[in-house]
């Protein structure tokens, strides 16, 4: 059985998939944050339990 040899294009392709990726999953948790100060309004500071 031999190994693969990974080429440098195949390298480059592959680390802008995994860069793409994780931009891509940053920018979800970004949108979930936001989401969530919206949804829970300006007045969450002033909640009691």
């Amino acid at each position: 059985m031999t190994r693969h040899q990974w080429t440098k294009e195949e390298l480059a392709a592959r680390r802008k998939r995994s860069i793409a990726i994780a931009l891509v999953l940053v920018a979800l948790m970004i949108l979930f944050y936001i989401t969530t100060i919206v949804r829970l309004g300006g007045n969450v500071a002033d909640r009691t339990f």
